[in-house]
């Protein structure tokens, strides 16, 4: 008989020992390492798909090969449509929507084949409820299959009998393989059942949907390595107190990544927004001081969206700083060029900034409405009411270009905008499109005396 052998995995990060210890070493947190227990595989590796290897050239082209769905931002995400065979992976936070839109995409892709819906969580009578009320009184596609089932091995087995189009597992966290001694959610379970689930994809062409957990801190639940087992890591994001939610490409190996989908949470599920910047700037007061409107890329897609600033006299010692859907330490950096290089007074002046609809903005070509926005609220003038703003700020008050640029000015002015500000840096290679007056600015202080004069 051979030796039973252990050994100590954090549930955290995944870091392995072979004794065990109070605190992990690489995560640093405390009593997440759990005894696992070693045992050798039968008959291989379980990720091994028994094909023999073929010549480049004798390979069919599985271009056109993808499986249409009905959800158009969910296909633009996946890069048009669902790849057989692929594995993909959806995480986000808890009420998020994540199943809802599964359940939405599983119940249009039944009606062109048979579609396997498997929960862990929830039995098929509450899965059913929510179907009819998602889909509204209409009849899903009459081959959903839906399974409450946490065994990984039936799974497969239901997968393999049902040769389902498609095959949607929630969640990647309830399943449990008997081959591991340990819990389901552990990263032992995690890493085994998704590289099983791996193989079966490949093996039978099925397209496989997990969803993931995630953690405090907004990563995917489980081992590092499950993100690099599956094709597609897509985020469901979104503010709980807003309607909007973004579906965030971070991985694909069939699509361009950070593509970016829009949805409205209702009542009937997750609708799509077809035109998100007018979604987003609905409900603009043009004629209110402290608001600017940015362009922004999400993916290969432009959204305009509104910048909100507000300044107000402090009544405390230390004047504060609120950022709302941009990085807090970006906002100081604005202040502080605002103050030392366009002499704009802020030290004893709370700052506060908003971007309306729940979005957050990450890239630096929203620093210019950020700080225009502050800028207006603080000298109290609104700014034109047609006016888009573009660019960079630098720490010496400068503008710098930004990526795509023609892009962007080509939505705002599909919206009916009329001018814009952009750094002088495009000078030369922009093409501007027709009925927009483009103003090229050297630094910040020019782009404010302009856009603030009268």
């Amino acid at each position: 008989m051979a030796k039973v052998k252990t050994q100590y995995v954090c549930q955290q990060c995944g870091r392995t020992a072979a004794k065990p210890l109070g605190r992990c070493p690489q995560c640093g947190e405390w009593n997440s390492m759990v005894e696992e227990v070693l045992e050798p595989r039968p008959g291989g590796s379980p990720t091994a798909f028994g094909q023999p290897p073929q010549k480049l050239g004798h390979i069919q082209e599985g271009v056109d090969d993808r499986l249409p769905l009905e959800i158009g931002e969910f296909a633009r995400v996946l890069g048009g449509g669902i790849v057989p065979g692929s594995l993909v992976l959806i995480g986000g936070d808890p009420g998020i929507g994540k199943s809802t839109l599964l359940l939405q995409a599983s119940a249009a892709m039944a009606k062109s084949g048979p579609v396997l819906y498997v929960s862990g969580e929830e039995s098929v009578g509450q899965i059913k409820s929510r179907a009819l009320r998602l889909l509204d009184g209409a009849s899903p596609g009459a081959d959903l299959y839906l399974v409450t089932e946490t065994d990984l091995e039936r799974v497969i087995g239901h997968i393999q009998a049902i040769g389902p189009r498609l095959a949607v597992i929630d969640s990647i966290q309830t399943m449990q393989s008997a081959e591991i001694e340990s819990a389901a959610g552990s990263i032992s379970q995690v890493r085994e059942c998704a590289a099983r689930l791996q193989a079966t994809a490949k093996s039978t062409g099925v397209a496989i949907f997990l969803v993931g957990h995630v953690t405090k801190e907004g990563a995917i639940a489980g081992p590092r390595v499950l993100e690099h087992i599956v094709d597609t890591v897509l985020y469901l994001e979104g503010d709980p107190y807003h309607s909007y939610r973004l579906l965030r490409s971070v991985k694909n190996r069939y699509g361009p990544t950070s593509e970016v989908g829009v949805f409205e949470m209702a009542s009937s599920g997750l609708l799509e927004v077809a035109n998100p910047s007018e979604a987003f700037l609905a409900e603009r007061r043009a004629e209110a001081p402290g608001s600017a409107i940015a362009i922004t890329m999400e993916g290969t897609r432009s959204l305009l969206v509104e910048v909100q600033g507000l300044t107000s006299p402090t009544v405390f010692g230390y004047p504060r700083r609120t950022a709302n859907g941009v990085d807090s330490n970006r906002l100081l950096l604005i202040v502080a060029v605002l103050t030392r290089r366009v002499g704009i007074q802020l030290s004893d002046q709370d700052v506060f900034v908003n971007v309306v609809g729940g979005l957050q903005l990450s890239e630096p070509a929203a620093d210019l409405a950020l700080a225009t926005a502050i800028a207006s609220s603080a000298r109290d003038r609104p700014l034109p009411p047609d006016l888009v703003l573009v660019g960079e700020v630098g720490l010496s008050g400068e503008l710098r270009s930004v990526a795509q640029l023609p892009a962007r000015l080509s939505e705002a002015a599909r919206l009916g905008f009329r001018q814009a500000v952009v750094p002088r840096a495009a000078r030369g290679k922009l093409t501007v499109p027709g009925g927009l007056e483009v103003n090229e600015m050297s630094s910040l202080g020019e782009a404010l005396s302009y856009v603030l004069r009268g």
